[in-house]
């Protein structure tokens, strides 16, 4: 009897060891004869020559696995979540016609859920949106987070009150009929593909803390601050989400000399602690998700 292919879904805070855990899981696959590949669920790593900065995996050390999109847009474009689902969806198909498991990891936890979940998305309007960015130039980002809070609490609740982009698409949705954002995981989400599995990975706060402020100083050592001003001639500011990457931000921020060395790598550490705090919450919610200590033993995954 011919067994459909899986969908693996590897989770859990930055710096736990997911993209590790990925190429052992696909390793373990291929040689049992799976021929798994990866896809990337990393809304920065979507981005082409953001590397460092991302932490992410040099081709030369990606022991032969096929990786899917990675470095497929440009720092100058949006690669919003309604545009990166499709993509994701049809590069698992693809995998899946060929006969192997597909392995979708990543910390994105809305790229992650819309691919996993059954998710619909709202229609742009770019007329909506062209008023509301310019109600946000003319009254500021408290008076539309103002009327979202209004509107939809819930959605107000759940939206950073710092992303302007985020509370725009809201107010933009709202507009066009829909009584809720919906860009948030469903209260009793359906499975996309009926074979999925979902491998959470945890880590002590003290040691993940550490662990992270220290990654952030290697980066700088290791020349994000040389990356992304080679970035910004490619138009990294003009681009809606790549220049406020943590870390990318900050690197600007020392660029145009706001910012000392020191206060840039602090306020990246900062930033960094904070969104492992979110992306714990909010792959929590994941009931389908089975737990394991980093470095997780890959052995004792793939044969469960």
């Amino acid at each position: 009897m011919t067994v459909d292919p899986r969908l693996w879904v590897i989770v859990g805070a930055t710096g736990t060891g997911k993209s590790d855990l990925a190429l052992d899981l696909a390793e373990v696959l291929r040689a049992e004869g799976n021929p798994a590949e990866i896809v990337n669920a990393d809304a920065m790593q979507l981005y082409r020559g953001m590397d460092i900065g991302t932490a992410k995996l040099p081709v030369a050390e990606r022991r032969g696995v096929p990786h899917h999109l990675f470095d497929v847009c440009e720092v100058d474009q949006e690669a919003a979540v309604a545009w990166y689902q499709p993509k994701a969806r049809a590069a698992i198909s693809s995998i899946h016609e060929r006969g192997g498991d597909a392995i979708l990891v990543g910390g994105s936890g809305l790229y992650v859920s819309s691919v996993m979940y059954e998710f619909d998305f709202p229609p742009r309007d770019p007329a909506i949106r062209e008023r509301l960015e310019s109600e946000l130039e003319s009254e500021g980002l408290a008076a539309l987070l103002g009327r979202l809070h209004r509107l939809d609490p819930a959605t107000a609740e759940r939206i950073d009150p710092r992303n302007a982009r985020r509370v725009i698409r809201a107010l933009e949705v709202l507009e066009q009929g829909s009584e809720t954002h919906r860009a948030a995981l469903p209260e009793h989400p359906e499975l996309w593909h009926s074979r999925t599995r979902v491998i959470g990975l945890r880590s002590d706060r003290a040691e993940l803390v550490a662990r992270l402020d220290a990654r952030v100083v290697r980066m700088w050592a290791a020349g994000l601050v040389d990356e992304v001003a080679r970035l910004r001639e490619q138009g990294l500011e003009r681009g809606a989400t790549a220049a406020r990457a943590i870390g990318y931000a900050q690197a600007l921020g020392q660029l145009d000399g706001r910012l000392s060395e020191a206060e840039a790598i602090a306020e990246t550490q900062a930033l960094t602690r904070r969104y492992a705090r979110r992306q714990v919450s909010w792959f929590k919610r994941y009931r389908e998700a089975e737990w394991y200590d980093a470095p997780a033993d890959v052995q004792e995954i793939s044969k469960a």
